[in-house]
């Protein structure tokens, strides 16, 4: 009878640590995503993978597609704020609030796609300029609008999101974003772009031209990417990594 007690209660301690673990690596992931424009095709593409990714994963995934829901009660609930091609500015003025508390105060974390280093004056609205410092204060000043592959080197290659990625690969199709200004002195660069492998090539260059960047000065977990406008970026095994493994660091697991 002791024997039988003694098993049933192991039995539970088993138990419980097991659900204890499966629960820490639970967390939930907020994406913020163009439903329009140009980069519609690329969302449709990302939600179906990121859906798959959740399942397979044990992690929780909800999507908006304005910032109209953001306050600081609803970023409570995520660990991960994923900025899937969505633009810095035209956000309410109770989710700019939240947003920069939620990075500041580390309260989750952070991934940035491609549009959200689209900074500067746009549509009527001013610049953004904690964004603008937070993505190493930079404005956006042109783009290649007829596409170009490049290849992108990785710098930092002990990064936990550059984990079984390659020294360098191919980007086949990319509008390469450039600034005013490189990022590199103030954020810390983990890839960046050989503008002498465009193909084809082009005027519209930066000379150090960072594409994959972490800005350490914050206390929220945060990478930017750029790569992020044509859909068949989920075609690309390299992309994929990099993404898998920015969403598993920046959610802090």
């Amino acid at each position: 009878m002791k024997k039988l007690v003694f098993l049933t209660l192991a039995s539970i301690l088993i138990g419980t640590n097991v659900i204890a673990q499966v629960s820490s690596k639970h967390f939930k992931v907020l994406a913020l995503y163009e439903n329009g424009g140009h980069h519609i095709e690329y969302s449709k593409r990302a939600k179906i993978w990121l859906d798959k990714l959740a399942v397979d994963s044990g992690f929780t995934i909800d999507y908006i597609q304005n910032t109209d829901k953001i306050d600081s009660a609803f970023l409570s609930n995520y660990q991960l704020f994923i900025q899937l091609d969505y633009a810095p500015y035209a956000w309410t003025a109770k989710a700019v609030t939240a947003f920069q508390n939620y990075i500041e105060r580390g309260q989750g974390g952070w991934i940035g796609f491609h549009h959200a280093t689209l900074l500067g004056e746009f549509d009527g609205y001013p610049m953004w300029q904690w964004f603008s410092t937070f993505m190493g204060d930079i404005t956006f000043k042109n783009y290649i609008a007829t596409f170009a592959s490049g290849t992108v080197n990785v710098e930092d290659s002990g990064n936990p999101v550059m984990k079984n990625v390659p020294a360098s690969f191919t980007i086949e199709k990319e509008e390469w974003y450039t600034y005013n200004k490189s990022p590199r002195p103030n954020v810390h660069v983990i890839a960046s772009v050989n503008e002498s492998t465009y193909q084809p090539q082009g005027d519209i260059k930066m000379g150090d031209h960072p594409v994959i960047w972490t800005n350490e000065h914050f206390k929220a977990r945060n990478i930017y990417i750029f790569m992020g406008h044509s859909p068949t970026l989920f075609d690309n095994p390299v992309y994929v990594k990099i993404f898998t493994n920015a969403i598993f660091w920046a959610a802090g697991r």
